[in-house]
């Protein structure tokens, strides 16, 4: 039985659409790399924004057109909260919600009466991850929030906080390092609130992996800048635990951090980010940004900036905010005119835009361990140094290599590189 796998949205979809290739593969199936190669197609759908319920849908029907004679299965978010839609107007077989994603293969074999045959069952573990060109993993290790922020969709979609334990995770990291996968991104939800429904906390979680494993670098997907464990900084003493955090702002102004419902004020953020940035060297912070949030006025989107300016961020990603039917957020007054938030947006990615190329040409010359991708894009292979700086090379390359970053590109986009060793490097 073959099968071909798609997501969209967030990298926790991605890590659930790793763990599915898998278990699939496990069960005795193929993989396919296009769907009109499949007798069977799984899609996880998204839906934190209007925009990602229109993509979602019409991936969905794209699929059906591409193969009608497939058997198609939808999970992920927008398949949980509008699971009628999907199942009768869009057709499909099997719609599988958040909360039962783990036994999605389970379910899909119940459905086509296919008891999984082990005729690839003795191959790798993540070969199907390489098919796909992929030289990291995604793993979940938390799903699930127990905050409302109101402009938040995933909270309802995804329910409360439900934390993996510890030895399945430890299980699940050294079966990719056996199958030679050298970098995890460790993705959740409430990412900084693992464990708080066992006893445990993220700080655990890392030590355990760097103590039990030989994954030669780990990644911290998006972290809300609260409830953080005291001794989490301190972690990233240890050189395999990459220095890169993803914090998402939102808002530089309080007073729409309160119509948003989030825990961290402007302050709070400001001295968080401090703190990390004096504790690992050349850290590399990342941030979202809500664009036009009702009520966002001159003088608060003037202190979002300055703050943006402040902190330094390496990339931010930008959200113009629309209304999203479910949500506190979609009922709030005094929303702010199209216009103006489009002026918005160009401002803030012309200042996201200065401060990456700065960051970046600060990194020319650097000469350091760069993981490469296995894909060739746009005429050049591409990889990522430990702090996430993006950078390419002309030729054919792969795994964990020294490197020199020798020029900034026009668009001030990434960085050329050199190779400067002959052999792959692993650093533990």
């Amino acid at each position: 039985m073959s099968v071909y796998l798609k997501t969209l949205g967030c990298r926790l979809n991605e890590a659930e659409l790793e763990r599915w290739a898998q278990q699939f593969r496990s069960a005795g199936y193929t993989l396919v790399t296009a769907p009109e190669q499949a007798a069977l197609v799984v899609i996880n759908t998204c839906a934190v924004t209007t925009a990602a319920v229109r993509k979602s849908r019409q991936a969905i029907r794209q699929l059906a057109r591409r193969n009608p004679q497939a058997r198609l299965v939808v999970s992920g978010c927008y398949a949980t909260l509008e699971p009628e839609n999907v199942a009768a107007e869009l057709g499909v077989d099997l719609v599988v919600n958040n909360q039962d994603k783990d036994q999605l293969v389970e379910r899909v074999s119940r459905l086509l009466e296919q008891p999984g045959t082990p005729v690839a069952a003795t191959e790798p573990g993540s070969a199907a991850l390489f098919a796909r060109g992929r030289s990291r993993a995604f793993i979940k290790v938390q799903d699930g929030c127990r905050y409302r922020c109101t402009f938040c969709i995933t909270t309802v979609a995804r329910g409360d906080e439900r934390s993996r334990p510890i030895s399945a995770i430890i299980e699940e990291v050294n079966q990719y390092v056996a199958a030679g996968v050298q970098e995890i991104v460790l993705t959740g939800v409430q990412l900084a609130g693992y464990g708080n429904d066992q006893g445990s906390d993220l700080a655990e979680l890392l030590a355990a992996i760097l103590h039990h494993t030989d994954i030669s670098r780990i990644r911290l997907g998006s972290l809300e800048p609260w409830g953080w464990p005291p001794r989490l900084l301190d972690l990233f003493a240890n050189p395999r635990l990459q220095p890169h955090l993803h914090l998402p702002l939102q808002s530089g102004s309080d007073r729409i951090l309160r119509r948003m419902a989030r825990r961290c004020w402007r302050d709070d953020f400001l001295h968080l980010t401090q703190q990390a940035q004096a504790a690992i060297p050349e850290l590399n912070i990342t941030t979202d940004i809500i664009v036009g949030f009702p009520g966002e006025n001159t003088a608060d989107w003037q202190q979002t900036l300055d703050l943006v300016e402040q902190v330094d961020f390496g990339h931010l990603h930008i959200f113009p905010f629309s209304p999203r039917a479910g949500t506190r957020a979609a009922e709030l007054p005094d929303p702010v005119g199209a216009d103006t938030q489009q002026a918005r947006v160009a401002e803030l990615h012309t200042l996201g835009q200065r401060l990456k190329r700065a960051r970046l040409s600060r990194h020319i010359g650097w000469i350091g361990p760069v993981l490469w991708e296995t894909q060739q894009r746009h005429g050049r292979y591409w990889g990522y140094t430990p702090n996430y700086l993006r950078v390419a090379v002309p030729l054919p390359v792969s795994g964990i290599r020294e490197t020199r970053l020798s020029a900034l590109d026009a668009d001030g986009e990434f960085l050329h590189a050199e190779l400067t060793d002959t052999t792959p490097t692993r650093l533990n």
